[in-house]
């Protein structure tokens, strides 16, 4: 059960979004194991895009227009905008912006941007591309949470859509990393994207923030919005692009960072037919026993600060546990700033009982401190209900659609044997290896921004992911077999890569 006094707040949430009867998912295009991992579903999409939009997954008020319009430079494409006459289906408030640049180098003089949702996910200095006209939607679908204060809206399920005046015919749909919210991945993602001639969706994923296990009423219930509310996007993205340009995208592709590379995989898992490929990037990984964020993060929290006093065997333990040796000049940065809350916001979502009354626990209670301390936390100790919360957000590597997983050696939030090993086995487990490549990046952690901390040591990854991005499209647009998962031999220049 749900703690009442601090969820009640949030039962319109459930009256107005899941209730009384979720919708069913519905699957344009059979996903039955393909024979050939170049099928694009893109194409039938282009034909199903009105039926998709009629079902959207989410009740919704119909499909919002712009309520303001600005066209301050005059760039080609203005008069559309002007018009207002782009639709997102199911949008409850909708802000059209021609901007000369959807990069960050245009979204942020113009304010269509918030760089503190990317503050730290990308390493310092690192060159980004720019000069991309277009237009940006803003809005949000119909959420009673109201979490996200973007735009002045305190309204959560934001989204942001960019369509750039020159079109490839794709489209990018990214949902944002941690308890971040739309604008994150704009220098990690969407500029690189945008510079390719690719139209780009993102969402706040339905609830954001240190609190966001208020959301919903049972555990598992937030975060099983953050697949809803991808996959409303999607839904809603086509059909804005085919709106824009006269033709559904040829091709969709998810991608993501941290839990948003969760989101990838649940994506290419459960509703392939609206995808082409993903690419998931340091992806968390939720598997109903083990491993999983739960089993990961306490061992973690109780080593460390024995580390730090030089306790024996302190070391030992931290290796145990999947903290890769090599990695520990990372370690201070991600005690303070990640794994305690990470570990307390999750547990909280999905073991809300373990603390009693409490909210999300005590942050950094020491070891030893007894019942309803996350330091001490057992996840195999807990009782199966837990474990079946568990298991109704588990991955299950049944992906139908090519997907490139990244993931750097040196990840100190979710440890490489832990987390992208284990997924990799998964999805070759379910004899899918075909759909798969999945490359080990020596140097890499989980966040480029944490090059500042350890410059000698870490290798931004963002390279990286730009690599595998432009091999995932020569891979389904034009049938080049990717490289052979492994690791990629390290350049000199730590900021480059070649896979």
């Amino acid at each position: 059960m749900r703690k009442p006094v601090t969820r009640s707040v949030n039962k319109s949430v459930n009256k107005s979004v899941r209730k009384p009867t979720p919708m069913p998912v519905r699957r344009p295009v059979p996903t039955p194991a393909p024979t050939s991992v170049l099928r694009r579903p893109g194409r039938a999409l282009a034909a199903l895009v009105p039926v998709l939009v009629a079902a959207t997954l989410l009740p919704t008020a119909g499909s919002a227009a712009a309520d303001a319009a600005a066209d301050p430079t005059g760039a080609r494409g203005g008069a559309a905008c002007r018009a207002g006459k782009l639709r997102v289906p199911g949008a409850e408030r909708l802000l059209t912006t021609c901007l000369e640049d959807l990069t960050t180098a245009g979204t942020v003089p113009a304010g269509r941007t918030n760089p503190e949702d990317w503050a730290g996910l990308d390493a310092p200095g690192a060159a980004t591309p720019s000069g991309v006209p277009g237009v940006q939607l803003d809005g949000y679908f119909p959420d009673s949470s109201t979490t996200n204060g973007n735009n002045g809206w305190a309204h959560d399920s934001q989204f942001v859509i960019r369509l750039p005046w020159d079109w490839n015919g794709g489209l990018v749909v990214a949902g944002p990393p941690g308890v971040r919210r739309q604008y994150a991945n704009d220098r990690i993602i969407a500029d690189q994207v945008l510079a390719r001639g690719f139209a780009y969706a993102a969402t706040d994923k339905g609830n954001t923030g240190p609190q966001l296990y208020r959301d919903g009423d049972r555990p598992g219930d937030a975060i099983l919005e953050w697949h809803r509310r991808v996959t409303q996007l999607t839904v809603a993205a086509q059909a804005v692009a085919a709106q824009r340009y006269g033709r559904a995208p040829s091709a969709t592709y998810a991608a993501g960072l941290s839990a948003a590379g969760y989101l990838v995989r649940w994506q290419l898992e459960h509703h392939p037919g609206l995808y082409t490929g993903g690419i998931d990037w340091n992806g968390l990984l939720l598997t109903r026993d083990a491993p999983n964020l739960l089993n990961d993060l306490p061992p973690a929290l109780r080593a460390y600060p024995r580390v730090v006093k030089g306790e024996p065997g302190a070391l030992d333990a931290m290796h145990a546990a999947g903290f890769p040796a090599g990695s520990e000049p990372l370690w201070e940065a991600s005690y303070r700033t990640q794994w305690d809350t990470l570990q307390r916001i999750v547990r909280e979502e999905l073991d809300p009982e373990y603390d009693g009354a409490a909210e999300a626990g005590t942050p950094f209670c020491p070891e030893g401190t007894g019942p309803g301390c996350d330091t001490d936390y057992d996840y195999a100790a807990r009782p199966r209900s837990v474990h079946d919360a568990v298991g109704r957000v588990s991955l299950t590597g049944r992906i139908q659609r090519p997907l490139i997983s990244l993931q750097g050696t040196l990840d100190v939030q979710l440890p490489i044997s832990r987390s992208g090993d284990v997924y990799d086995r998964m999805v070759s487990g379910a004899g899918l290896d075909r759909f798969h490549r999945y490359y080990r990046i020596a140097g890499g952690t989980h966040t480029d921004g944490l090059a500042a901390v350890a410059p000698e040591l870490v290798r931004p990854m963002r390279p990286c992911f730009t690599a595998a991005f432009d091999a995932l499209v020569d891979w389904t647009r034009h049938g080049a077999e990717p490289p052979r998962s492994g690791t990629p031999d390290q350049p000199a220049a730590l900021t480059g890569c070649s896979l």
